[in-house]
């Protein structure tokens, strides 16, 4: 098909690879959802990280269409997919949350719509050919750093209190892979914009698996007992002391938080 067409395999390769990771990762809430629609309740879930991630997937579809490349079409597919689930998991809390929580919700919504039509208005009418395309880039890129900056607080709450249990593994994992192939794909595309951000996003990653090696030994050290008697009482008092310092958690912890990801690039 000539939306495919690419001078260079490993665009195409690493692009496709990108696709299904991120895919993967943009399904990562649905248990939180499936255990909102079964309880009619949000609880403690939060909406703020899938309205960020909406805003990221649709800031980087339109960069994506504004590149000239064939290969561009393959960041359209994986955003278009993020913004497509990310719509559905924002209308399904709308449904369930409380009427504070709801109203919080659309006005974050409705600051997310004002965000983007001045992004698209002042590209348009202030910028032309590649330099909209640079614009648009370097907001993409801003945004993406700021979304990949969001694990220093997960990262910090497991130095805290030495468990891993807020950084799910393989939730790590995917968000690792998934850095590694959009920076691969920006590296063979030549697109700075692309490949810049996603250098911050394997660097996080691979400090997370390394958190991981670290304390998960320590963690199946501990008992079941000692987990429930002294262990929890403490990590408790371990997060309060961190709560000062945290920036948005985009990562599930265990079905206790909300599940969000940093949009796909």
């Amino acid at each position: 098909m000539a939306i495919f067409t690419t001078e260079n395999p490993w665009v195409l390769i690493f692009g496709v690879l990108g696709n299904i990771i991120s895919i993967v990762v943009f399904l990562a809430p649905v248990p939180t959802f499936c255990r909102i629609c079964r309880t009619k309740s949000t609880e403690e879930f939060e909406s703020v990280p899938y309205v960020v991630s909406l805003f990221s997937t649709m800031l980087w579809l339109y960069y994506a269409s504004l590149k000239s490349e064939s290969s561009a079409f393959l960041l359209i597919t994986v955003n278009s997919v993020g913004c497509a689930l990310e719509t559905i998991y924002i209308a399904l809390y709308l449904a369930y949350a409380p009427k504070q929580a709801r109203m919080m919700t659309l006005r974050l919504l409705l600051l997310n719509f004002g965000g983007y039509c001045s992004i698209l208005l002042l590209s348009h009418f202030l910028t032309e050919g590649s330099a909209r395309v640079q614009l648009v880039g370097w907001i993409c890129v801003a945004l993406s750093v700021a979304v990949f900056a969001a694990p220093l607080s997960v990262i910090k709450m497991v130095i805290c209190t030495k468990s891993v249990e807020f950084m799910p593994f393989f939730l790590s994992l995917f968000l690792l892979l998934s850095a590694v192939t959009w920076l691969l794909y920006g590296v063979f595309l030549k697109d700075l914009y692309v490949a810049g951000p996603n250098v911050l996003g394997v660097i996080f990653g691979v400090l997370q698996m390394a958190l991981h090696a670290i304390y998960r030994k320590r963690n199946k050290a501990v008992t079941e007992e000692e987990k429930n008697d002294t262990s929890v009482g403490k990590l408790n008092s371990d997060i309060q002391s961190c709560k000062g310092h945290d920036l948005i958690i985009f990562i599930e912890a265990s079905g206790k938080g909300p599940v969000a990801t940093p949009s796909q690039v």
